[in-house]
């Protein structure tokens, strides 16, 4: 196993973990924290795909998207956390309301 496997194969275990605490947590904090954990996962493919280059040394194309990725996951992680601290001041709860007509 090579090192670019390696590296997917973590990504992908990242990113499976991180939707099942998505899915499984009802708290907003949790629920950032999880979107959090599927980024890394798919940084760590990135990562792993960047290493496929043919014509030798690693492929800067991947490596420019993990660095913009990891631009874009900081700021929308503020925003959730600004959210979610909004919602917290609203009703006094971290859970959004359960769908009532399911």
């Amino acid at each position: 196993m090579t090192a670019a496997q390696l590296y997917a194969l973590l990504g992908i275990a990242l990113f499976v973990i991180g939707t099942h605490a998505l899915v499984a947590h009802a708290h907003l904090l949790r629920k950032i924290l999880a979107v959090n954990v599927m980024g890394s996962g798919v940084f760590l493919v990135l990562v792993g795909l960047a290493d496929r280059n043919p014509a030798g040394g690693p492929d800067p194309v991947p490596h420019a998207l993990v660095l913009t990725g990891i631009v874009v996951a900081v700021s929308g992680t503020a925003v959730a956390l600004a959210l979610a601290l909004r919602i917290h001041r609203l009703t006094g709860w971290m859970t959004l309301p359960e769908d009532e007509e399911t």
